[in-house]
């Protein structure tokens, strides 16, 4: 299993509309995606703040339902 990266709030949602996420609204420096299987997830967008570890290995496993290292070979 590979270690989680620190990666920034615009590749994360980069990523996940190339996965069929869209947004569908803001609030502050918060972005909510949903899938259309009901699939939602929220990005918090920091300037020159990485997406905490944590967060992005729940919002990969539970919100996508990928495993991490399937989520490296995306980026």
């Amino acid at each position: 299993m590979s270690t989680t990266p620190v990666i920034t709030a615009r590749t994360l949602m980069k990523t996940l509309r190339g996965l069929g996420f869209v947004q569908t609204r803001s609030r502050g420096s918060h972005r909510r995606f949903e899938h259309a299987d009901g699939r939602k997830t929220t990005v918090p967008v920091h300037k020159g703040r990485g997406i905490p570890r944590g967060l992005l290995g729940q919002i990969v496993t539970i919100a996508v339902g990928i495993t991490m290292d399937e989520f490296i070979a995306l980026l």
